[in-house]
């Protein structure tokens, strides 16, 4: 057997990590999880606060989703992507089952990942309605590939420009505690941001506009909710000029905001909702793009220009459909609302405990804590897209002795837990969190003073 400083030499000589610089990296080999845990080469465990990138929605090894994973195996592991297979059909049907379409149907185009589904889903709002332009918000992740990052409204965008992908044209989005529109009112927020959202599809010829692609929750953003009436207030005018609306759920979808998607939790219907991540509780790779069925039809008479060698791969069909099974049995889609109150009065307390949290937010089981320097201003503790890290490092590395995993960017910190956590456990791993974050104010402090 390997050990582990030699399997930590092998990853650093073989394998680039993504978004880091390559040198000194020092980080925990990954060898095996259950549950809320991940256990490294050492034995060492760690809660798996964020659900690795806010994917592992059932947590590690759920057993009846690699029981449906193992008899696959035995039975196809390819498919031609232009035949039918079992998996698809059933795996399809239990997708729009779980939609805001049930009534009216709609059907699925399957692909290996997030990216690629925002990809595709702007290809079919451009085939079907004849216009070339697409509206993403500027505090946005869509994916990296060059198309998806073209999509991207943040700094991830920046590594694929010059962009390969024409006619996207970015906005302010609503966003309560830094309010692009000078307002801590989130009323007056949404009224200002879908009256501005408006001016730009005027000042970009409506008739152009194919579709606009948003996070009903923007994810690794910072878990911005938005408020009261501002996703209504989005379908209406994309209603109003024609514009297909599809819901980026990548993050949100499959229980993380307390229901099936988050397009139920706040009661909006869009035209299409792009998925991975949690579809398989990201243990197998699978996205997609499902399409509302009047869409949808435009494709019968016509060929649909897209596919993928691994476009409905019949392991990720058996996984995703035993994934959604468990969730329903286990009422999964509906517990992050039970987790949502936890969070929120644990969360809550840990701000009144540290004046270096600005703001607590989020929904379901998908919050955030913002870090500032100056409650009052709201200055950020990390300047937003900035070129270095700060004080943060300080913050990660307290997490991780102390046997916590945590995702965060900037100055956020994502508080995701899989959705199958019991409430000890988190209290556990909060405990922890509170003596990183004092950790984190000790060496604010200390860069402060000198």
């Amino acid at each position: 057997m390997i050990v582990a400083d030699d399997l930590k030499a092998l990853h650093r000589d073989f394998v680039l990590t993504p978004w880091l610089a390559q040198g000194g990296l020092d980080l925990p080999v990954i060898t095996r999880g259950q549950g809320f845990y991940l256990y490294d080469t050492d034995g060492k465990r760690y809660a798996d606060l964020s659900s690795g990138l806010v994917a592992v929605n059932l947590g590690h090894g759920h057993k009846p989703v690699l029981d449906a994973m193992h008899a696959q195996i035995d039975r196809l592991l390819f498919s031609p992507t232009n035949w039918f297979q079992d998996g698809r059909a059933e795996l399809g049907r239990a997708l729009i089952g779980i939609s805001p379409w049930t009534a009216e149907g709609g059907r699925v185009f399957y692909t290996t990942g997030g990216a690629q589904a925002n990809e595709d889903a702007i290809k079919f709002a451009r085939a079907i309605t004849g216009r070339h332009k697409v509206l993403t918000a500027y505090r946005s992740f869509h994916g990296a590939s060059p198309g998806a990052a073209a999509m991207t409204g943040e700094n991830r965008r920046w590594f694929n420009e010059p962009e390969i992908m024409p006619g996207v044209v970015h906005f302010w989005a609503a966003y309560p505690y830094r309010s692009p529109f000078h307002t801590d009112d989130p009323a007056v927020e949404t009224t200002r941001a879908l009256a501005h959202l408006r001016d730009v599809m005027r000042a970009e010829n409506p008739d152009s506009i194919a579709a606009l692609l948003i996070e009903p929750v923007v994810g690794s953003n910072g878990v911005i909710v938005p408020p009261d009436g501002y996703l209504a207030g989005v379908r209406a005018l994309c209603d109003e000029y024609g514009i297909l609306l599809i819901h980026d759920e990548v993050m949100t979808g499959f229980g993380r905001t307390g229901a099936a998607f988050a397009s139920l939790r706040f009661g909006v219907v869009p035209d299409m909702i792009t998925f991975a991540k949690g579809v398989t509780s990201a243990y197998a790779p699978l996205g997609g793009v499902m399409i509302r069925e009047k869409y949808a039809q435009v494709f019968d008479a016509r060929p649909l220009g897209a596919g993928h060698t691994y476009s409905g791969h019949p392991l990720n069909m058996a996984t995703g459909i035993a994934a959604i099974a468990a969730y329903q049995q286990g009422g999964y889609f509906e517990r992050g609302r039970t987790i949502e109150h936890w969070l929120r009065a644990k969360l809550g307390k840990l701000r009144e405990k540290h004046a270096l949290i600005g703001d607590v937010r989020g929904i379901g089981a998908f919050f955030c804590l913002e870090f500032v320097s100056d409650r009052a201003t709201r200055a950020p503790l990390v300047a937003w897209q900035g070129k270095t890290a700060g004080v943060m490092p300080a913050l990660f590395n307290a997490l991780r002795a102390g046997g916590v995993y945590a995702f965060g960017r900037y100055n956020i910190l994502h508080i995701a837990p899989p959705l199958v956590i019991e409430e000890a456990e988190l209290d556990e791993a909060l405990a922890v969190l509170d003596v990183a974050i004092g950790d984190l104010e000790r060496a604010y402090a200390a860069s402060t003073s000198a």
